[in-house]
């Protein structure tokens, strides 16, 4: 059993029909469930959220507390012996729709500058992704050697400036890298990790310095193993070379931005 919910009633009701059925019980949590996102390198005993009151999350601010209560469901059942719960990091790799990790190789193979000028944040923030084929593989075999416990499963935690590098690499980029001051991109209106007129990844919030550095020592003493991240970046190119044009995208910024952006930050 792999339970990938985030609504705290669903799990209840699974683990209601499972009672004296399932010896065994794997869930899916995320690493968004940790208060603290400050503080690099913490491990697994870091604190958590509050769980959230209710069967049902309605709003992505509260899938974090959403997952605590989902854990808190499945540890009172089925006790840390019987139960593997995987705190996921960032998934990463082909079939990536949010866009976070497509958007650097495709960027870098698709400039929107007539010079091949390509815009990054000037920081050293950390980055960390997981690619999803390592991490469903390590949840299957994990699960099926009912490896129990709470673990960090997560990438190697590098800075963004070498993850937006390897892109570059994978997707044979020889223009410029013109790299932007963090507080000149927040005052431009560029957004941090996600969404519309972002770069993804790129966080500049000390409140949020930690998130990208999850310790997942623990995962990998399990048998995690993960994959160099230019293989997850150069299988995620090939598939976003697949997609049209015209699809309409969830993170990075437009051409006509990211041309703008360049013009101005080149300018000042």
């Amino acid at each position: 059993m792999l339970d990938v919910s985030s609504q705290p009633g669903q799990v209840r009701t699974a683990i209601a029909a499972l009672a004296g059925r399932a010896a065994f019980y794997g869930f899916v949590s995320t690493c968004s469930v940790y208060a603290d996102n400050a503080t690099p390198g913490q491990d697994e005993n870091g604190p958590l959220l509050p769980p959230l009151e209710g069967d049902v999350s309605q709003t992505p601010e509260t899938y974090g507390q959403a997952k605590v209560a989902c854990e808190s469901h499945v540890w009172a059942a089925f006790g840390p012996q019987h139960a593997l719960i995987a705190r996921a990091g960032l998934i990463a790799g082909p079939g990536d729709a949010s866009d976070r990790t497509g958007y650097w190789p495709l960027r870098f193979a698709r400039p929107a500058a007539a010079d091949g000028g390509v815009l990054v944040p000037d920081t050293q923030a950390a980055a960390q992704v997981i690619d999803v084929r390592d991490l469903v593989e390590w949840l299957l075999d994990a699960s099926t050697r009912r490896v129990a416990g709470i673990f960090n499963a997560t990438g190697v935690t590098m800075p963004l400036s070498q993850h937006i590098d390897a892109a570059r690499a994978v997707a044979g980029h020889t223009g410029p890298v013109v790299r932007a001051d963090p507080q000149w991109l927040l005052d431009q209106g560029v957004q941090q990790w996600m969404g519309a007129r972002s770069l993804p990844l790129w966080v500049a919030d000390p409140d949020w310095q930690g998130f990208g550095s999850r310790d997942s020592g623990k995962a990998r003493a399990a048998g995690l193993r993960t994959c160099p991240l230019q293989e997850t970046l150069s299988d995620t190119l090939a598939w976003e070379l697949t997609r049209t044009r015209s699809e309409a995208r969830r993170a990075g910024l437009t051409d006509d931005d990211e041309r703008a952006l360049l013009e101005l930050v080149t300018t000042t």
